[in-house]
């Protein structure tokens, strides 16, 4: 059995932020260089005593600078990272209220706000743009 199944998973946990949603909603999808250079959805790694919704809100304030309220589940991503099983649970969350201006910092570079197709279009990794497919899905039914 190779180690990388008996590693321990990585649990993490992130959030599909949207404003204007009675209007022409947006996204946030923020560009990152830890890891190498991508385009991503906000998430980190879970904390010793965190929920995976406290996980999910602070890595959204320490990434966007915003404070969110959770409205849903959005989806999960699962993958190997550096050999070992990765699991990331999203959550829908709603900003309201005033947007404050964008602060660069250590865990993001920069952030845009999308229409749904163009955040998709922009995410890096094909299985973060599943779960925002996977929202558009629910939005037509």
């Amino acid at each position: 059995m190779s180690a990388s199944i008996q590693s321990p998973v990585i649990e993490a946990a992130g959030g599909v932020v949207e404003r204007s949603p009675e209007q022409s909603p947006t996204f946030a999808v923020i560009y990152r260089e830890r890891y190498g250079p991508e385009w991503a959805l906000p998430k980190g790694k879970r904390e010793p005593g965190e929920s995976w919704q406290q996980t999910a809100l602070r890595e959204v304030y320490e990434e966007i600078g915003l404070r969110v309220r959770i409205t849903g589940l959005a989806g999960a991503t699962f993958y190997m990272a550096k050999e070992k099983p990765k699991v990331v649970l999203y959550w829908r969350m709603q900003v309201d209220g005033d947007i404050t201006p964008f602060r660069p910092n250590n865990e993001a570079r920069d952030l845009q706000w999308l229409p749904l197709e163009q955040a998709i279009a922009r995410l890096t990794h094909p299985d973060e743009a599943q779960v925002l497919r996977s929202l558009a899905l629910k939005r037509e039914a």
